[in-house]
């Protein structure tokens, strides 16, 4: 029998739990009979509606039509790039940001495969992730062989953090916290005071802030989009972005990483270097998406803007009432920002269902109707739904969501429906 000194890396095949991942196996169980509806991923480029904004594509092909940027990049950006990103996030900030606090990477989840890695270097290190929350943190942590501690997000209070379970969490090897607004999966915005308190937090605790902002500006409710950079002056922050959602250009894998830290906490830490370190070993977005930014960030206009929140305001809405109608299903919060929401199971009342999971593969088998369950981002026996879609893919999705719902209820819940 031959004998190899080398095997798979069983560690990534347990830490990779992805999206992409369950929507891969969930489409593997769907029903040849009718059309897929996908309500799993969340992809505005899946709804017709939204469109880039032609400033974008211009942008684009003069800086490749140019000849000028065929070459490699610097290492952390093109300077015009940094440039304008450090002046457009800015706008919302007290401190005002420049080029040397900005790093380009492609796309925001290189940007969570940079500061994992980079920044917990000290033996036991341990980071706080929100309870429900994006699977690509976990995921990266375990790789890293960095201890994850979860606090709660409350559902019945606007998912909110619970600081009092943040504050039980931590300790000496605790680094850094992070936090997603608007969030993806929750569908919430933070309040400014909310966020202010959950920095004092911080800041007591001795740790610093990544605040996973992909979904800028997405907030259509009564709460404004707040950075969590307003903060800085309290407790430094790390901000990560991209242009994926708001822009509606997902593909083309654009975002950054933008320390906000009047103070100088992470020059002195040694954290910004270990950043600049750690950049120098990862590959770089194309140099002409680069040099396309400071045209896609100063010259996209506010219609733009206001048309896609109308958009997905209306998707939101209608999404919330429909689930009222739908046994079995509780939905604790009204979207207000982001593009997914998530939904409670009442298993009680559901027959031949053993979890969220067992739910949604019978769900693909049986209704061609592709969500995510909730243990992926983090509860179990709940569910992530994306609202992305146009109208009527949502009314479809929703119709044969309820259809399954009664199928699946137990003769008490028939009765009363």
């Amino acid at each position: 029998m031959e004998k190899w000194k080398f095997q798979g890396n069983q560690g990534l095949k347990s830490s990779a739990v992805s999206v992409r991942g369950v929507f891969n196996v969930l489409m593997q169980s769907i029903s040849k009979e009718k059309e897929v509806v996908h309500l799993c991923r969340v992809d505005p480029t899946d709804n017709p509606l939204f469109s880039a904004d032609p400033v974008a594509a211009h942008a684009v092909s003069t800086a490749a039509h140019s000849g000028n940027f065929n070459g490699y990049p610097p290492t952390f950006g093109l300077p015009q790039a940094r440039r304008a990103i450090a002046e457009y996030l800015s706008r919302d900030l007290p401190n005002k940001l420049s080029a040397e606090d900005v790093y380009v990477t492609v796309g925001a989840t290189q940007a969570i495969e940079i500061i994992l890695p980079s920044v917990f270097a000290t033996p036991g290190a341990n980071i706080l992730l929100p309870r429900p929350g994006f699977p690509q943190y976990e995921t990266r942590a375990a790789l890293c062989g960095l201890e994850v501690r979860h606090f709660d997000l409350l559902p019945n209070s606007s998912w909110e953090v619970d600081i009092d379970s943040l504050e039980a969490l931590a300790d000496d090897k605790t680094m850094a916290m992070v936090l997603i607004s608007p969030s993806n999966p929750c569908g919430n915005v933070f309040t400014y005071q909310h966020l202010k308190r959950v920095a004092e937090t911080a800041r007591k605790l001795g740790m610093f802030v990544i605040s996973d902002e992909v979904y800028a500006h997405i907030a259509f409710g009564c709460n404004p989009f707040v950075p969590m950079g307003v903060f800085s002056s309290i407790v430094p922050v790390i901000t990560l972005g991209s242009i994926s959602k708001r822009w509606i250009i997902p593909g083309w894998r654009f975002g950054w990483i933008a320390t906000c830290d009047p103070h100088g906490i992470f020059q002195k830490t040694g954290i910004a270097a270990n950043i600049e370190s750690y950049m120098e070993i990862t590959n770089d977005p194309p140099t002409f998406m680069q040099a396309a930014i400071p045209e896609i960030l100063e010259r996209t206009n506010d219609e733009f803007y206001s048309k896609n929140l109308d958009i997905t305001r209306e998707a939101a809405n209608a999404l919330y009432e429909r689930f009222k109608e739908i046994p079995s299903l509780i939905c604790p919060h009204k979207p207000d920002g982001a593009m997914a929401v998530m939904v409670q199971i009442n298993l009680s009342q559901i027959e031949g269902i053993a979890d969220d999971v067992d739910f949604c593969v019978k769900l693909a088998k049986e209704e061609s109707l592709l969500i995510l369950p909730g243990v992926i981002v983090g509860l179990k026996n709940w569910l992530r739904v994306s609202f992305g879609l146009e109208r009527s893919a949502i009314e479809e999705g929703l119709n044969r969501l309820k259809a399954f719902c009664l199928r699946h209820a137990k003769m008490s819940q028939q009765i009363s429906a």
